[in-house]
């Protein structure tokens, strides 16, 4: 039996490494269209601007941080929202798709314009795809996880 610390650290750490693997996968190999590096100093570059994309290693390692960061947090929302929503408790699947989507959007329609002063250029099969992979290794990984964790406390699920 975990502790609420653990599922958290646990559901958020799943969720930042296969996101983060999944892109590198999906846009490095797949479709060549950058490289692992230059995926975590965009990811730095949300703080560090254009000197970001001359930091090398450096950056890549703030990139990897704050994308950690990001994945912890969406980890810690859903585990204080869980109790409340009884949907989630009842549909953890349609609920961990639905979280995916809503990840999407959060970082896509305000963190994203906000961070880098611009709104991003959404097109439907690159949206799709960053969403599928959103949907896959961030939302259903964090619902499972903190599914599994509440449903093993019967006195605080109901």
């Amino acid at each position: 039996m975990r502790s609420p610390l653990k599922t958290i650290l646990l559901s958020g750490f799943v969720a930042g490494l296969l996101d983060i693997l999944a892109a590198f996968f999906v846009y490095s190999f797949i479709q060549k269209t950058t490289t692992p590096l230059k995926i975590l100093e965009y990811i730095a570059s949300g703080v560090f601007k254009k000197s970001a994309y001359t930091g090398g290693i450096e950056m890549a390692m703030f990139g990897l941080i704050f994308h950690f960061c990001i994945a912890y947090s969406f980890a810690i929302f859903y585990f204080f929202l869980y109790p409340y929503i009884t949907f989630l408790k009842r549909q953890k699947i349609i609920a961990g798709i639905l979280y995916g989507v809503f990840v999407w959007a959060i970082m896509n329609l305000i963190v994203v314009p906000v961070v880098f002063d611009r709104m991003p250029k959404i097109a439907l099969s690159s949206s799709s795809i960053a969403m599928l992979i959103l949907i896959l290794m961030v939302g259903l990984p964090i619902s499972l996880i903190t599914h599994k964790y509440y449903a093993s406390k019967p006195e605080i699920i109901n």
